[in-house]
Formats: C-alpha cells, sequence, structure tokens
C-alpha cells in the first residue's frame, strides 16, 4: 500500500518594516536645543529674560509721578520681550536655509509638515518658558519699586497676556522663516512691518491700523480691552505666517 504525500505550499512572510524615526517629542526637544545652542540663540534667550526687567527697573527708577496701575507696563514689557523672541523664532527656521543644514535636517526626518510642526512647537514653549521668566521678574522689579499706591487689579490678566504675546511673536518669527528661507529677509521684513508700516498707518488710516496692529493688541489684553478683537489679531499673526512658511516650504527645492 502506497501512500501519497500532499506537497506543503510555503508561504513567504513579508518582514515588518518599523519606522525608527524620531517621535514629535523628541523632535522638539531637539529643535528647542538647537535653537539655544548657538551664540546667537543664547544671546536672544538671554536678552529676551533680563531686558524687559532692566528697562523695568530704569523707567520705575526715572520716573517722578505714582504709577497708577502695574497692568500697563507689565504688558508693554511682555511685548518688548516678544520682538525679541520673532527674531529666536525666526532663526529656528530660516537659519537652517541661511547656513545650509535643511539638508542634513530633512534627510533625517524627511517630512516637512512634521519638521516644521516640531519647530512651531519648539519656538510656542520656548517663548512661554522665556516670556514666564522674564515677567515675573518684571512684576518682581515692579514690586520692589512702586509705592503702595500702585493697583494691582489685572496684574494676573496682564501677566497672562505678556506670556501670550511671546508665544504668539516667537511663533510668528517662525512661520515668517519658513517662508522666507532667508534669515536678513525675514527680520527686515517683520520689524518693517511692525515698527515702521503700522505706526505710520496708524497717522493715516487709525481706524485700518487697529484692526491689524499685534501691539495693540497685546495691549488691550492686558488691560481687558477688546479682549474678542484682540485675540483674533493675535492668531492671524501666528496663522498667515505658519501656513505660508508651511506652503512655501513643500514647494521650495531642498539644497
Amino acid at each position: 500500500m502506497t501512500a501519497t504525500a500532499t506537497p506543503t505550499t510555503i508561504v513567504p512572510v513579508r518582514p515588518v518594516v518599523r519606522r525608527t524615526g524620531p517621535s514629535l517629542p523628541s523632535l522638539v526637544g531637539i529643535e528647542i536645543r538647537k535653537s539655544l545652542s548657538t551664540r546667537s540663540g543664547k544671546a536672544l534667550a538671554a536678552a529676551a529674560i533680563v531686558l524687559a526687567p532692566a528697562a523695568t527697573a530704569v523707567v520705575a527708577g526715572a520716573s517722578t509721578e505714582p504709577l497708577p496701575s502695574v497692568d500697563g507696563p507689565i504688558a508693554v514689557m511682555g511685548l518688548l520681550t516678544g520682538y525679541l523672541l520673532i527674531a529666536l523664532g525666526v532663526l529656528c527656521t530660516a537659519g537652517e536655509w541661511s547656513h545650509r543644514t535643511v539638508q542634513t535636517t530633512y534627510l533625517l526626518v524627511p517630512h516637512r509638515g512634521r519638521v516644521l510642526a516640531s519647530k512651531a512647537t519648539a519656538m510656542a514653549l520656548t517663548g512661554a518658558v522665556l516670556g514666564a521668566i522674564s515677567t515675573a521678574l518684571t512684576a518682581g522689579v515692579l514690586a520692589v519699586m512702586v509705592g503702595d499706591s500702585t493697583s494691582w487689579d489685572g496684574a494676573g490678566r496682564a501677566m497672562t497676556a505678556a506670556v501670550v504675546a511671546c508665544v504668539a511673536f516667537a511663533v510668528t518669527g517662525a512661520g515668517a522663516g519658513a517662508a522666507f528661507a532667508n534669515t536678513p529677509a525675514a527680520l527686515t521684513s517683520l520689524y518693517l512691518v511692525l515698527l515702521g508700516v503700522i505706526p505710520l498707518l496708524s497717522g493715516f488710516k487709525p481706524e485700518i491700523a487697529e484692526k491689524i496692529d499685534p501691539a495693540n493688541a497685546v495691549l488691550n489684553l492686558g488691560q481687558g480691552q477688546s479682549q474678542t478683537q484682540s485675540a483674533v489679531i493675535l492668531a492671524a499673526w501666528v496663522v498667515i505666517p505658519a501656513v505660508a512658511g508651511w506652503i512655501l516650504t513643500h514647494r521650495r527645492a531642498v539644497q
């Protein structure tokens, strides 16, 4: 009696390929370290912390009139810190193109949107931390130097607005840097609009300027005025450069 052997078909098993790219939190940490590892990054971070409280001490020491409330000065100094953080945001994105390190970055992480998201998040966190430290120091200087007649009502709101301004301007700088891919061009364009065009527009068309001026938006947030409009203005300054940077970065050739 003969047994018939049935041939066994072996189905090849494909190996499972796992993606070993860094996670978004890891990328955010890398971007923060990269931004603060250069001399320019360290200098901007240090200036963002000390400039506002130092300016507060000078102004408060030179003033001969009592300060009615602290919410205005805190918001103004938050705005000053935010203007500095614009440069840090620009360096985070445009610096890669200016120094020709962007090719290495996109070779390690080919997904450009993922890189941009990590840079924006890194700048938001950096702006929040540096802004919080600077604002706390500014409030401490005011607490020491102003008189008992000064009102502290709204101080918490003003401090929150100052930190929000720092976050918004840092991310705005990152978006503009990604859009221009050139550090001098991004810095010149942003500061020219913020410190030149909008103040000039305020003299000729104040009704238009108040709807696009982020500086007035920060001051109004700090003093509890026009909260919704101010929040929309700051959000627009964050979103528009970010979207422009996203689109142009995806269309730009990496060299």
